[in-house]
């Protein structure tokens, strides 16, 4: 029996990393639902032009999710314009492609501070505000990669484990408390994050099937939100199989090359980009300075 969907109308929804990709089009998914939203980013222009651009009374504010005062701020702001806020979702991320050895240090730390630091705090945040209350959602972008690791993002992956581990612990610890916490694990989504990777048999899901995915889990109160949702299948088969079984399938369908195989061409002006910002941002790949200076050279 299908679960009875809960009417999202009027609720307060802060997005991390909202300007593009995943969060762009989860707020506009969560407009449509008559919610009012407020998106965070560190390129506070383009937060401004796509929040112009998705009205609904949509504002745009500055966010670097690696500063705890600047999280802070960011709620609070959202919650003197828009009012208390019911939804926060942990969605900025960065993701290096690049294998261990050849990893920056500077990369390493910058995944663990958006990455991990980063979604801590916001769910910290949220908790605070939301207990006294007695209600929320708190709604945290992990990854395929944080249950079934991919080699050439070893750092990620574990970022990405981590956001699962973190939020299976607060979900036990909010039992009850009327506040409830899903993660969100897509495959490869087709933004610039997959730009020059050689996908094989592993198809892509666009930013609006994981934006519809996190719609629904809000509606029916689902934790486990995998994207697409037969990946629930295939994870709980690789927990299940003898190790030497699961990597012959991970090798049968080019899993352990999918990071490797990567066309420098078509990802170089984004991961230039990239490489140059600020911690922050949207759930979107980096690249590691030092590979792609040589790459280019």
């Amino acid at each position: 029996m299908a679960k009875q969907r809960r009417s999202l109308n009027g609720k307060v929804v802060a997005i991390t990393g909202g300007a593009r990709g995943i969060g762009k089009a989860t707020a506009t998914a969560l407009i449509g639902k008559g919610c009012r939203v407020a998106i965070g980013d560190l390129d506070l222009e383009l937060a401004e032009q796509t929040a112009a651009g998705l009205g609904g009374g949509t504002i745009a504010l500055p966010l670097d999710v690696t500063t705890r005062a600047s999280f802070t701020g960011f709620l609070d702001e959202a919650e003197r314009q828009l009012g208390p806020v019911d939804v926060v979702i942990n969605n900025a991320g960065i993701m290096p492609v690049t294998a261990l050895v050849d990893e920056s240090d500077d990369s390493i730390r910058r995944q663990l501070d958006i990455n991990v630091y980063g979604l801590i705090v916001g769910t910290q945040l949220a908790i605070e505000r939301m207990r006294p209350r007695g209600s929320g959602h708190i709604v945290n972008l992990a990854s395929q990669a944080g249950k079934t690791p991919l080699p050439g993002i070893a750092t990620y992956s574990g970022t990405k484990h981590a956001v699962v581990g973190i939020s299976e612990a607060v979900r036990a610890e909010l039992r009850d408390s009327g506040i409830e916490v899903h993660c969100v694990m897509p495959t490869l989504v087709n933004t610039e994050l997959t730009a020059g990777l050689g996908q094989r048999l592993i198809r892509p899901v666009e930013v609006e099937d994981v934006a519809g995915a996190i719609v629904e889990a809000l509606e029916v109160g689902r934790f486990d939100v995998f994207v697409p949702k037969h990946n629930a299948v295939m994870t709980w088969l690789g927990a299940v199989l003898p190790r030497p079984v699961g990597e012959a399938i991970a090798r049968l369908m080019k899993a352990d090359k999918l990071m490797f195989e990567v066309d420098h061409g078509a990802r170089r002006s984004y991961e230039q980009r990239a490489a140059e910002s600020e911690p922050g941002g949207e759930e979107a790949p980096t690249a590691n300075p030092e590979p792609a200076q040589r790459d280019a050279a």
